[in-house]
C-alpha cells in the first residue's frame, strides 16, 4: 500500500503521436464556452471542508542487515538462501525481518451528511487502522464499507457527532477538453491543498485495470492527493484524483482522475452491497486491426472480436461464437475492445440485452440474458466476522509468504495473456520484502502444487499453508509454473505476530 500510495504511471509510451486537424472551431462553440474565472476563491471556500485526510497504518515487515542478492538465475541462489534461513538470518545475510507499524497518508472527500467518504482502494489497501481527518481538525475512526481493485475505489464510513458538509457527483461525461478543473487535497500530509488546471484530455488508458478511462488534468496533484477530488466550476466532483504520470516522483502536469460516471455506480454498489456487481459476458476479445476487418468483410476497424467463448457464460448460451465481431450491446456503440468491457460491467445483471455481432459478412442480431461476474475480491465491512455463503473463496492474502491468490477466471486470462482454458491458482500480488519476492515468485505466476498435493482453487493453498503453519513447519514446498517454466520452491512461512 505504502509504495502505491499516489499511484506514479511509469510505464513506456509506445503508442505514436497522431495529430488530427478538426478545421475552424465555429463562433458560436466560442461563445458558449465558459469563460476563465477570476478567482477560485469562492468555490475552494464552499468546497474545502468536504474534503478529508485520510491517514492508515499497518504492520510491515523491516529487514536488517546488508543487501546481497546472487544474479538472477545463479545455481546457487536457492542453496544459498536455503542455508541462510536455516541460520535465521532471513535469507539476505543478515537478521530476520522485524515488524514495524508504517503510517500513509491519502486524501478522500464525503459525499452524505452522515459521513460516507469515497477515495481510492490503494490508499486504505492493507490497512488495519483507517483515521480520516475533518478540515476543522475533528478527528474520526473509519470504517471501511466495501472496495473495488479493479476501479481503485473504496468507501469509508465515520460517525460524525453532528452533520458534516458533503458534495454531490457531477456529470463526468459532458466535461471537455479544455475545461477548468479544481483538484482539492492533501500532498505530502500539508493538508488542505487547492490546485487548478484544465482537463487536458479524456478516456485515457494508463494500463491500471480492466475499465481504464481516466480523465488527464494539468492541475496540480502530488503524494497524497490520491483519493481527493477533482472539481468543475459548479462545485461539483467530476473525478477522483488517483494517479500521475512523473518521472520524477512529483508532479510534472500529468495527472489522472477516475471519471465519476465510473466511481459513482461502484460506490452505489458498494453502500448496498459492500462490493460491487456487474455484468458477465463469458467471452475473451481482442482488438480489430484493419487487416481483421479487412479479411471479415467490415468497412472500418470497430467493435470488439470474439477470441474465446466461455464454456458456461451467457454468450455461449446465446449462441455467440469464435471469430464473431461484437458492434453494439444493449443499444451502445462498441467503438473499440476496450470499450466492450465497461459497458457490459455497467449493464443490469440477468437483463436480456440485444447484440449486434458481425458474422459471415453481415449484422445479425443475438439475445443474450447477462450474468454477474465473480470478482476477484469480496470486499466487506472493516468488523466483518460472520463467515460468507460463498461456494468458494476467490482471492485471498497469504500473509504467511506475502502473496495475494485468486481462482483464474476469463478477466484474468486476459490481464495476464495467459493462454485459453488456463485453470487453477494465479499470484496476483508479491509484497517487496517478501520471502516469495526473494525466491522470484511473480504476479502472474501459476501455483500447481503445495506441500506435494494439487491445488485446484484458493481454498487449496490457504489450507496447505494453514496446515504447514499447524504442523510448526518453517517452510512449505511449492510449484509452481512461472514465465520460464515449472520450478519448485522452498518458501519460508513468516508466522511473526
Amino acid at each position: 500500500m505504502l509504495d502505491a500510495l499516489y499511484n506514479p504511471v511509469r510505464t513506456k509510451v509506445t503508442a505514436a503521436l497522431v495529430i488530427v486537424l478538426l478545421g475552424v472551431t465555429s463562433v458560436s462553440q466560442i461563445a458558449n464556452a465558459r469563460p476563465a474565472p477570476e478567482s477560485f476563491a469562492d468555490l475552494a471556500e464552499k468546497l474545502l471542508p468536504t474534503v478529508v485526510n485520510i491517514s492508515t497504518s499497518q504492520m510491515v515487515a523491516e529487514r536488517q542487515g546488508p543487501d546481497f542478492q546472487f544474479p538472477p538465475g545463479s545455481p546457487f541462489e536457492d542453496l544459498f538462501r536455503d542455508f541462510m534461513d536455516r541460520n535465521g538470518q532471513g535469507g539476505q545475510g543478515g537478521p530476520a525481518p522485524q515488524r514495524r507499524r508504517a503510517t500513509a497518508l491519502g486524501s478522500g472527500f464525503i459525499i452524505s451528511a452522515d459521513g460516507y467518504i469515497v477515495t481510492n482502494n490503494h490508499v486504505i489497501d492493507g490497512a488495519d487502522e483507517i483515521t480520516v481527518r475533518l478540515h476543522d481538525g475533528d478527528t474520526l475512526d473509519a470504517e471501511l464499507i466495501g472496495r473495488d481493485p479493479k476501479t481503485d475505489v473504496a468507501l469509508l464510513k465515520v460517525e460524525p457527532k453532528e452533520d458534516l458538509p458533503f458534495v454531490k457527483w457531477g456529470d463526468s461525461d459532458s466535461a471537455r477538453i479544455g475545461d477548468w478543473a479544481m483538484a482539492i487535497g492533501n500532498p505530502f500530509g500539508l493538508g488542505g491543498t487547492v490546485t487548478a488546471g484544465i482537463i487536458s484530455a479524456r478516456n485515457r488508458d494508463i494500463n491500471q485495470g480492466p475499465y481504464d478511462d481516466f480523465i488527464q488534468t494539468d492541475a496540480s496533484i502530488n503524494r497524497g492527493n490520491s483519493g481527493g477530488p477533482l472539481f468543475n466550476l459548479d462545485g461539483d466532483v467530476i473525478g477522483i484524483n488517483s494517479a500521475i504520470y512523473s518521472p520524477s516522483g512529483g508532479s510534472v502536469g500529468i495527472g489522472f482522475a477516475i471519471p465519476a460516471g465510473i466511481a459513482q455506480s461502484v460506490v452505489e454498489q458498494l453502500k448496498e452491497y459492500g462490493r460491487t456487481r456487474r455484468g458477465w459476458l463469458g467471452v475473451h476479445i481482442q482488438t480489430v486491426t484493419e487487416d481483421i476487418a479487412d479479411s471479415v468483410g467490415l468497412d472500418e476497424a470497430t467493435g470488439a472480436m470474439v477470441a474465446g467463448v466461455s464454456e458456461d457464460g451467457p454468450a455461449k448460451e446465446a449462441g455467440i461464437k469464435q471469430g464473431d465481431v461484437i458492434l453494439t450491446f444493449d443499444g451502445k456503440t462498441v467503438e473499440s475492445m476496450r470499450r466492450l468491457p465497461r459497458i457490459v460491467a455497467e449493464t443490469k445483471i440477468g437483463k436480456d440485452v440485444d447484440v449486434v455481432i458481425w458474422r459471415d459478412g453481415e449484422k445479425q442480431t443475438v439475445q443474450v440474458e447477462l450474468g454477474e461476474l465473480e470478482e476477484e475480491v469480496v470486499a466487506t465491512s472493516a468488523d466483518s466476522s460472520q463467515e460468507q455463503q460463498a461456494p468458494a473463496v476467490a482471492e485471498a492474502s497469504i500473509d504467511e509468504l506475502g502473496i495475494k491468490i485468486a481462482n483464474v477466471d476469463e478477466s484474468l486470462r486476459q490481464s495476464y495473456n495467459l493462454a485459453e482454458g488456463t485453470e487453477g491458482v494465479i499470484v496476483t500480488e508479491v509484497s517487496g520484502d517478501s520471502y516469495a519476492a526473494e525466491k522470484g515468485v511473480r504476479p502472474g505466476d501459476i501455483i500447481i502444487e503445495a506441500s506435494h498435493s494439487s491445488v485446484d482453487s484458493v481454498d487449496d493453498v490457504v489450507d496447505a499453508v494453514k496446515a504447514a503453519v499447524d504442523d510448526d513447519k518453517r517452510t512449505i514446498l511449492m510449484l509452481i509454473e512461472t514465465s520460464a517454466g515449472p520450478r519448485y520452491f522452498g518458501l519460508t512461512l513468516s508466522t511473526e505476530e
